[in-house]
């Protein structure tokens, strides 16, 4: 983290970190508190069905605090919804320099009409009817749709009273501590010398970003001061297709992948999704980062060499079983059912 702790300026600040405790938040503040700044911590409940009992106790963690000491900056990373939203601003109204908060891509998913890798501007227009209930495209619509709404709040608080906000929108973040495996389901199937079953479709381009970028990102926006009222995209610089991608991760593992693709009816039938393919979702945004480079100064680590540094963690330490890999016996079986004929 030496090149991030350059970048901040040499007065101590106080700064409020809300989600600090894991991930992004966890590393920030690592960088952070290396630079000499006074960090305080907030955890908001782990429970996202936002009940009364929940928003009630964040309310009140976030007042506690706020009656402890000022801060200069807070920076969330907890992904907070609308009610928090609104108490966030209520709490912080003219209180903090700088709110910095972490979305994401999916406020591009439920757009209509736009095209992939999705711009800042591209956040205006109509918006998708909701799908068929009680299906997984209406889950990912409804959190699309919820930090719309969340984004709403802070941008229009912004408007209205200048709420210091800076939203920085996140695709698909890469980390060695990613929670949900989702490059170590691609890497257990790499290893174990079998094909990787892909659908058919979506098939579209990947653009990702690296963790570590993120915490740059967060780090400029809070050394700079820049960004108030705006939204930035922070993702890698590459866009390549599932193909390349893994053809990246084979050669680090010195294996060629081997790709079925095959109906994703049938793979979502046989509950093989997303695990065998995780990359392979219509609910993935790819992101246009030129915004955040023009004005943040954003540089962005190159594809290959953060894969290289998550490969290396994940052969090189003892990770627990992912429960979509204890299926994959079945995924090859799968391949071995011939298919119907006319």
């Amino acid at each position: 983290m030496a090149h991030l702790i350059a970048l901040l300026n040499t007065l101590p600040m106080q700064i409020l970190v809300i989600g600090g405790a894991r991930h992004v938040g966890d590393l920030v503040s690592s960088a952070l508190s290396d630079a000499g700044h006074t960090l305080t911590y907030l955890n908001r409940s782990e429970d996202r069905s936002h009940s009364p009992a929940n928003i009630e106790q964040a309310q009140a963690q976030l007042e506690a605090a706020l009656a402890a000491q000022s801060f200069d900056t807070v920076i969330d990373t907890s992904l907070p919804g609308v009610d928090e939203a609104e108490d966030t601003v209520r709490q912080l109204q003219g209180l903090v320099g700088h709110y910095i908060y972490l979305s994401s891509g999916q406020v591009y998913l439920v757009r209509q009409g736009i095209e992939r890798p999705f711009r800042e501007q591209d956040y205006e227009g109509m918006l998708m009817p909701e799908p068929k209930s009680n299906t997984y495209a209406d889950v990912e619509w409804q959190y699309g749709m919820e930090l719309r709404r969340t984004e709403d709040v802070f941008m229009r608080a912004w408007r209205d009273h200048g709420f210091p906000m800076t939203a920085l929108r996140l695709p698909m973040m890469h980390s060695e501590r990613d929670q949900y495996n989702r490059l170590y389901h691609y890497i257990l199937r790499l290893r174990d010398g079998g094909p990787i079953l892909v659908p058919t479709t979506p098939n579209y381009p990947l653009r990702h970003v690296y963790v570590g970028d993120v915490v740059q990102a967060i780090v400029r926006v809070l050394e700079s001061g820049l960004g108030k009222g705006k939204a930035y995209n922070i993702s890698q610089d590459e866009s390549v297709s599932l193909d390349e991608f893994l053809e990246i991760v084979g050669g680090l593992l010195d294996v060629k992948p081997q790709l079925v693709r095959i109906a994703r009816d049938v793979l979502e039938a046989n509950g093989f999704l997303p695990d065998c393919s995780p990359f392979s979702e219509r609910w993935m945004s790819a992101l246009d980062n030129r915004l955040s480079k023009a004005e943040l100064g954003m540089m962005y680590t190159p594809l290959e060499m953060y894969l290289k540094r998550i490969v290396e963690h994940y052969t090189t330490h003892d990770m627990p079983t992912p429960a979509g890999y204890k299926r994959r016996r079945a995924e090859l079986r799968l391949l071995e059912t011939p298919e119907p004929t006319g």
